[in-house]
């Protein structure tokens, strides 16, 4: 397999009007403040939404999506999640402020290419992209793939399971720590998602007969329904991951 990484601004026909969104659960789709933003990553910031292109099946593995973000270094001065740091950074392109770091947004592998250890490819490219751009830091709000199975188990409790090697428990967060990646904090309230009773049975194939918090299948956290208001509501909790950036020479 030989791989390579292309941006969007580079080579824009790779997206194609593909559906790449199968990787995700439905729900994901639907975020307030991720979904007003989501569909203009590719117009705003072309050149930090890549491929990892594979030229001998002359195909687009994988796509990662990212995004220029300002960051003081500590763990006080890190955005709320995912919603805080997407509208930061459309904030400050339209003002034109100053950014120093990559915050890495999402990578999709689409099922017909999973369990080709391109995880650990795609961690590595998003830091390729953060060192192209001269930033030092690359910063992600993580999401667990194994934190579905524990919905009920607070996040600052559950990023911090270790294996008996001392590796973290989490899939996704053992690829970040091997690619050298460092835990900084989990977010409880990263990415809110609102919808009416009847949509949320839709996303998730469940039916809620009363008020109150449910468990749903891929949900990294439990949702509130309040059938008096129709209204379900959800915070899906991610964990900041920071991975010091090597310059090119």
């Amino acid at each position: 397999m030989t791989t390579r990484i292309v941006t969007y601004a580079e080579h824009p026909e790779l997206l194609d009007g593909r559906e790449w969104g199968e990787a995700w659960p439905e729900y994901n789709g639907h975020g307030d403040v991720l979904a007003l933003y989501w569909r203009h990553l590719y117009d705003v910031f072309p050149e930090f939404q890549f491929f990892l292109y594979d030229d001998e099946e002359h195909v687009a593995l994988a796509k990662g999506h990212s995004a220029p973000c300002a960051w003081d270094g500590t763990i006080e001065g890190l955005p709320e999640g995912i919603d805080d740091v997407i509208t930061q950074a459309f904030t400050l392109k339209d003002t034109d402020r100053p950014v120093n770091a990559l915050t890495g947004l999402a990578i999709e592998i689409p099922p017909e290419h999973q369990g080709r250890g391109l995880s650990a490819v795609m961690v590595r490219a998003l830091a390729q992209v953060a060192a192209r751009h001269g930033f030092q830091n690359l910063v992600a709000p993580v999401r667990p793939n194994w934190k579905e199975r524990y919905p009920l188990t607070p996040m600052e409790r559950y990023a911090a399971w270790t294996r008996a090697d001392g590796l973290p428990f989490d899939p996704w967060l053992r690829i970040h720590h091997r690619a050298g990646g460092e835990m900084l904090k989990p977010v409880p309230h990263s990415m809110r998602i609102t919808g009416t009773v009847a949509e949320w049975e839709e996303w998730t194939g469940m039916v809620f007969p009363e008020s109150g918090s449910y468990v749903f299948p891929h949900g990294l956290a439990p949702m509130e329904i309040d059938r008096d208001r129709d209204l379900g509501l959800y915070w899906e909790p991610n964990v900041w991951v920071r991975h010091r950036v090597e310059s090119h020479s």
